[in-house]
């Protein structure tokens, strides 16, 4: 990893002094900061639900000295992101297990993040978060959860959660984002992300390595099993 990095915000407007505790506390790893690499992503995020025109705010931060958190490291799986998303977001309990399954995660897949500065990580938008909920709830298998997180092109999110990582971030620019180019472009990753995972569970073909939440839980499985 370079030690700078482009970044950038989908907003309903220009920020040009982000602030930590101006996030909200219930996004996938809490709160702080959260860009994206991808430029044509953040125009997205600045047009997903307003009906007038965002921006796509420009950044550098320099790595130097901050701690990163990289969840797509080998060093961690999918049930590490799962447990830290059940800690900040809100999941409906539909099935009995759930709840059962939230609690076991967290004692044995979360991940302590205090002493890090920047979280590197899967993005849990809306159709992303349906499939870990369905995970949670005991419909699909911890397989087809990281296999339905590949689908519709989703993109890493970078999430700055200290004020030393807030120091090593530089505004450049701010460019005006078309709504009603960019709305219809989020409407159509998200309508195929949910159209692939649709057709692959169609599809499913239970096999005997496939793991379940409930399999998860009576295996007592952990982090580091070499079974996931």
């Amino acid at each position: 990893m370079g030690k700078q990095i482009k970044l950038y915000h989908g907003s309903d407007k220009i920020v040009e002094s982000p602030e930590l505790r101006k996030g909200s506390a219930k996004n996938d790893y809490g709160q702080g900061f959260y860009c994206t690499m991808h430029y044509e992503l953040a125009c997205e995020w600045a047009s997903k639900n307003q009906a007038v025109n965002g921006y796509a705010n420009e950044y550098e931060l320099d790595l130097s000295g901050l701690r990163v958190l990289d969840l797509s490291d080998p060093a961690y799986n999918i049930l590490n992101w799962i447990a830290l998303l059940i800690q900040n977001r809100t999941f409906t309990s539909i099935a009995p297990i759930s709840k059962q399954a939230q609690a076991y995660l967290i004692e044995n897949f979360s991940i302590d993040v205090s002493d890090y500065d920047v979280i590197k990580g899967y993005r849990a938008d809306d159709s992303y978060f349906s499939f870990a909920k369905d995970f949670v709830n005991n419909t699909i298998s911890v397989q087809q959860l990281a296999k339905a997180m590949k689908l519709g092109e989703l993109g890493i999110q970078y999430m700055l959660r200290t004020e030393k990582a807030f120091a090593n971030l530089t505004y450049v620019g701010a460019q005006e984002v078309d709504w009603t180019v960019y709305h219809a472009k989020y409407l159509k990753r998200d309508l195929k992300a949910r159209s692939d995972y649709s057709k692959s569970r169609a599809e499913l073909t239970i096999g005997s390595n496939e793991l379940y939440v409930l399999d998860i839980i009576r295996g007592g499985i952990k982090n580091g099993d070499p079974r996931l």
